[in-house]
Parts: structure tokens; sequence; C-alpha cells
């Protein structure tokens, strides 16, 4: 395509950038990134077959300010660490949300196939769960201890196993994302239909207000981290799946990088949760009910207004709201 062509061609999309970009046009924050992605794919093409022209400065002024005004990377008089986690991921959530809500979804859904299950088929919870669990578990709640297999061990060899494992669950249900997301959801559905096991046969054995109190002091953050590392995988899944109007190979990248961040902001809540389970949870027994329970509301109430809420604070304070 000759200059003056590709120039007539896209005119029109170019100004109506400028009116974006200098608020003289309201779009929401979808409409904005994909101008933004249309932006960048023409500059690269003004890059590769025009390098001269007076037009690549122009496009290369339009991208960095539209980056800018997206992602909002000047990052005056503020830390690093704290831009990535309070600024960065949030509005990372925020582009990405629909992929959180559909983890969230999936989870709930085979939840509840798993309560049904679990509450239809006596073995049920065998199948999964296996039975020297079942068994072991039984024994301990005949002697009166319900969940006394988290008191085995040290403080400190339990935390450190825990987190590790926890780690490399969260990492494997990541990375599967790399099988277009599908590796992702088989992962989410075996731990929603475990988790709803798990809850359905101490509600059968009568302990089921133990088990709330033992398990949800740390698995609030395990289950809540677990749930948004696969949306983490889904967001890969779908950059390979749907392109949009990048490179398969581009879209991927950048999905990739995406979805890393997203990951890494997990982290720190499986920490804690490793902290908990090993320091924590063994004390359930002991300490007094409205504790645990105060210790359980206060780690839903955290995740859930990192994950949820502040994406949306944080991306009205950058106007793509």
């Amino acid at each position: 395509m000759r200059e003056v062509a590709f120039i007539k061609q896209n005119k029109e999309k170019w100004l109506e950038f400028e009116r974006v970009i200098s608020n003289k046009e309201k779009k929401n924050p979808d409409e904005l990134a994909d101008l933004h992605i249309k932006i960048m794919n023409d500059l690269a093409y003004a890059q590769s077959f025009y390098p001269k022209s007076k037009v690549v400065p122009y496009l290369n002024k339009l991208a960095k300010i539209s980056y800018s005004k997206i992602y909002h990377t000047k990052r005056v008089d503020k830390n690093p660490i704290l831009y990535f986690f309070f600024d960065e991921v949030p509005l990372l959530c925020y582009r990405y949300r629909k992929y959180i809500y559909l983890a969230f979804a999936v989870f709930f859904v085979f939840f509840f196939i798993g309560l049904l299950s679990t509450f239809n088929d006596g073995a049920f919870a065998r199948q999964i769960l296996g039975d020297r669990y079942i068994d072991m578990t039984l024994e301990n709640i005949e002697s009166g201890d319900t969940l006394a297999v988290y008191k085995s061990g040290s403080n400190w060899g339990s935390f450190i196993g825990i987190f590790q494992n926890n780690l490399w669950v969260g990492l494997r249900m990541f990375l599967s994302g790399l099988i277009v997301g599908i590796g992702t959801g088989l992962y989410i559905v075996y731990n929603a239909i475990m988790v709803a096991v798990f809850q359905a046969f101490f509600y059968q054995q009568n302990t089921f207000w133990d088990s709330v109190k033992g398990i949800w002091i740390h698995g609030t953050y395990e289950i809540f981290g677990m749930i948004i590392e696969s949306a983490a995988g889904y967001i890969i899944g779908a950059s390979i799946l749907f392109p949009g109007t990048l490179k398969r190979f581009e879209s991927f990248k950048v999905g990739l990088r995406h979805a890393f961040f997203i990951f890494l902001s997990t982290i720190p809540f499986t920490f804690l949760a490793g902290f908990l389970e090993g320091y924590v949870t063994r004390y359930y027994n002991t300490m007094p009910t409205f504790v645990c329970y105060a210790i359980i509301l206060f780690c839903l109430i955290t995740i859930s207004y990192y994950y949820l809420l502040l994406p949306y604070k944080v991306a009205q304070k950058h106007g793509l709201r």
C-alpha cells in the first residue's frame, strides 16, 4: 500500500484517537484499549514500510500517550513494588475482569456439582478424597479432634511445606493456560469438586462448623488465590485463541506477561495461607470461636477487596471508567 493511501485509510481513526486521549471524546476502557492496539498495529506497519516517513513519529507519540493513559506508567515518587501491587496489578485485574468472573463462575458451578454428588452418592467422597484420608478423618472425629491432621509436624516445617506445595499448585494452574486454557479448566474443576466434597463430608459427620473454623482460617486465602491463578491461566488461553488485531504470537506474549503479573500478585496470599495453616489452624479448637471467625472474615474481606473492588477504584483514579 502506498503511504498516501495508508494515511487516507487510517486518518479518521487517528483523529478519533486524538480526541479520546485529549478527553474531548469519551470511551469506555475496553474501547480505549482496542484503539490503543490498533494504533500499535499501524505504528508497526508504518515502521516496516515507511520507516523515514513523518507518520512514524506521529504514531509513536500517539502510542506513548495512549499507553500512559491506559496503564499510567508515570511512577512519580512511588515505590515500584507498591506501584506494582496497588496500581499495575489492579489495572490488569480491571482489564481482565471477565476472566476473573469466569473463574469464579466455573469454580462455584462445579462446587455445587460436588455437593450434589456427595449427598447423592455415599461412595463419592471416598472416590475423590481417598479411603486413607476418609478413614483417618473418621478416626479423628471419633477421638474428638476433627482436624487433627493439621497438628502433625512442627509449625515451621508445616508452614514451609504447605507454602511450597500451594505455590507449586498455583504455578501449575497458571501454566496450564498454555494448553489454550483447557488445563487450567481441568484443575479448577477438580479443586472445586474436592473442596465441595470436603465440606459435604464433614457436614454428613455432624462436624461442619468445626471444619469451617479449621479449614477456612487458611483456606480463604488459599482457595481465593487459586481461583485468581486459574483466571490468569484463562488469560493465557484467550490470548492464544483470540488474538484480535494482533498477530497470534504477539497476543500470546502480551497475555502471558499480564497473566504472570496477576499470578505474582497471589504469592503474598499464598505465603499468608501457608503461615496461617502452619501456625494458626492447628489451634482452631483451643481458640475462642469468635477469633476463628474474625480471622476468616478478615481474610475474605482483604482478598475480596484487592481483586474485586480495588481494580474499579484504581481504574477510576486513572480515568478508565
